[in-house]
């Protein structure tokens, strides 16, 4: 596998690999480390019209967010309480949620036509359950039992129950759009506590309470970047 180091046009130091020819691992991986989300999203939108206009598999991409809560399509008034940072609306699916550098966000610019689940809007929620178990597979590695919940009913109280679940507390949240059949926006996964994290709002529609992280749930917090290479393994393979 063939890495190599470059500074993109914000100056961020990324990392990269050529994709994988196999035809189960043909996005080409980015990390972009902590990175300001409005750069993110004008990243990920260029990203978007590249890959729809070449017509190419994609790109999986991984960073980190200085605080921030962003607002999805189905965000609703009482979600923001008394959160004092920035907050920005964006297009992908879902309600109010976090995102700060204690968490691992993942982009997918996923081109549908390569994708196992196609063109079809009834498919999205097949790429979702994909996605959430890309993440389920992760957690086990590290001895962490959950489960993607993109598939349940929603209960009375229109909480976004889509992400990944540890019983009765929720350790990744998921929202996606999609644009000319490829795929943006992506998962927020809690890594690391942080106490400030999700002070302020209603993520998803839940109490704060509800989240919980990779380090809450671990007897020994596993180095980070070992995490992260088990993830992009397994997101690569099943995406």
């Amino acid at each position: 596998m063939l890495y190599t180091l470059f500074k993109g046009p914000f100056q961020q130091m990324e990392r990269m690999h050529t994709p994988n020819t196999e035809p189960h691992q043909p996005l080409v991986f980015q990390d972009w480390g902590l990175v300001d989300y409005s750069t993110a999203l004008e990243r990920q939108m260029a990203l978007v019209q590249e890959v729809a206009e070449q017509n190419t598999p994609g790109y999986l991409i991984f960073c980190t967010h200085p605080p921030v809560v962003t607002l999805g399509r189905a965000t609703k008034p009482d979600d923001i309480v008394n959160w004092t940072g920035d907050t920005i609306e964006v297009s992908r699916g879902g309600r109010a949620t976090y995102h700060g550098p204690s968490q691992i966000v993942v982009y997918p610019i996923l081109n549908l036509k390569f994708s196992r689940h196609g063109r079809k809007e009834k498919e999205i929620v097949g790429f979702l359950r994909t996605f959430e178990n890309a993440i389920v597979e992760t957690l086990k590695e590290f001895g962490i039992e959950s489960q993607g919940r993109s598939l349940q009913k929603k209960s009375d109280s229109e909480a976004d129950e889509t992400g990944v679940w540890i019983g009765h507390r929720k350790i990744a949240s998921l929202g996606i759009a999609v644009k000319k059949w490829v795929t943006y926006h992506g998962a927020a996964i809690n890594f690391s506590n942080d106490p400030q994290a999700f002070k302020g709002i209603n993520p998803c529609g839940f109490q704060s309470g509800v989240m919980t992280s990779v380090e809450e749930q671990s007897a020994h917090i596993p180095p980070i970047e070992k995490f992260k290479k088990a993830l992009e393994k397994n997101l690569l393979a099943q995406l």
